[in-house]
């Protein structure tokens, strides 16, 4: 038997006055998830372990099965593995956001989903002008971008920016969490006040004040590590080999360091308008080829963020109709049995525009399930499913050996 993961960045939420006090799951027009959710069992999931933050880094190693205690190194150095960048011992890495600041506001944590031309641009002069033999920096994708440094200590307390949106940015620089790591929280924080010297004035932000955009005129490094230890899946589970699609360069590292092959879908953007269909047609691709896909959409998450409720519900209604409508009704037809499992890896409820710990709701449907009482896939409804309450590695337990 073959297994998919579709996996809809941040979608769960909580219940919103604007929409009935209903959650934009239950909001959204999503007949295949409901579908699946009658054919199949479902459950909740604690997908964040007591001890760490709601990121996605966490609850994606987290759905994956790993024991984060003993995998988890931080943001920045699975970010690394996805652009191809060798992070040697001795060597920290971290996320680096290229952000928005307004006078003392940090305003939103992407720059205005910068693009990656402009974005390329900002990040080479910065490492032109700031980069040494201690600090390198490394473009991403739009604001999402890599910081490496010499010697440095990972004993940080860092914020991420999408928790602060429209919040004092000052109070949430880098602090150190060990008397020894003092020194490396205080050239980081000298970093980022001086990117917003040389940021200030860039022609990149010149041009998009003019447009009416957000300038990126501040870097912000946070979730700091050094390279970790992974066993590939096919160690761990029934798999001999696997693949991982995604626009976002966190998802694609995980999926290196689990020795999954990733695959770039062409106009996948992390955004509302990401090229669905090609992931889709990626994804069946990919499935006929091997065991198990990992398909990740990033763009609940982000409309989350932004406190969009109408983007978020239209965001998850485009999953259902052109992502799991199109991967059901095709697997439906093999002769080879396959597994579908839909979930979050965690809620960004518009009403605080960042992660929550809550449990996130799942499906889990093939041919020969025998289905629980759930008639609907959202927040609430998963509460009666069949599966109960899931932690640590049940879950892809039970999608490589449903009940």
């Amino acid at each position: 038997m073959k297994q998919i993961i579709i996996l809809g960045d941040g979608m769960a939420d909580e219940p919103i006055p604007a929409l009935g006090n209903k959650t934009t799951l239950q909001a959204a027009e999503t007949p295949y998830m409901d579908l699946l959710a009658r054919k199949g069992r479902n459950g909740l999931l604690h997908t964040v372990p007591d001890g760490f933050a709601p990121g996605s880094e966490i609850a994606n190693l987290s759905v994956l099965g790993y024991d984060l205690p003993a995998v988890f190194e931080g943001r920045g150095v699975l970010e690394a593995a996805s652009m191809g960048v060798e992070i040697h011992p001795g060597e920290l890495a971290m996320r680096c956001n290229l952000v928005c600041i307004d006078g003392e506001q940090l305003v939103n944590h992407s720059a205005g989903h910068i693009s990656n031309e402009e974005a390329e641009e900002l990040i080479h002069f910065l490492n032109n002008r700031l980069g040494d033999e201690t600090f390198l920096l490394y473009p991403g994708v739009s604001y999402r971008h890599l910081l490496k440094m010499q010697g440095g200590d990972k004993r940080l307390e860092c914020t991420p920016p999408h928790d602060i949106p429209e919040h004092p940015f000052r109070p949430h620089l880098i602090r150190a969490a060990h008397p020894d790591a003092r020194a490396t929280a205080d050239a980081l924080n000298s970093l980022i006040l001086a990117s917003q010297e040389l940021l200030r004035d860039h022609p990149v932000n010149r041009k998009r004040i003019a447009n009416g955009k957000h300038p990126a005129n501040s870097i912000w490094p946070w979730s700091p590590g050094y390279r970790p230890q992974m066993k590939p899946l096919s160690e761990l589970y029934p798999i001999r080999s696997g693949a991982v699609i995604s626009a976002v360069d966190l998802i694609r590292g995980i999926g290196v360091y689990a020795g999954l092959e990733v695959i770039l879908v062409e106009g996948a953007t992390g955004l509302y308008d990401t090229n669905y269909e090609g992931k889709a047609e990626a994804a069946i691709k990919a499935l006929k080829e091997n065991d198990f896909v990992y398909l990740h959409i990033e763009a609940s998450d982000e409309a989350g963020h932004e406190g969009d409720v109408d983007l978020k519900v239209k965001t998850i209604e485009n999953l259902d109709a052109r992502i799991v409508k199109t991967i059901y009704e095709e697997t439906l037809t093999w002769n080879d049995p396959v597994t579908i499992a839909i979930l979050p890896d965690h809620p960004t409820p518009c009403a605080i525009r960042t992660h929550t710990r809550d449990a996130i709701p799942f499906l889990i449907w093939h041919r020969e399930i025998q289905p629980d009482s759930v008639q609907h896939y959202d927040e609430f409804a998963a509460r009666e499913g069949g599966y109960g309450q899931l932690h640590g590695d049940q879950f892809i337990k039970k999608v490589f050996n449903p009940d």
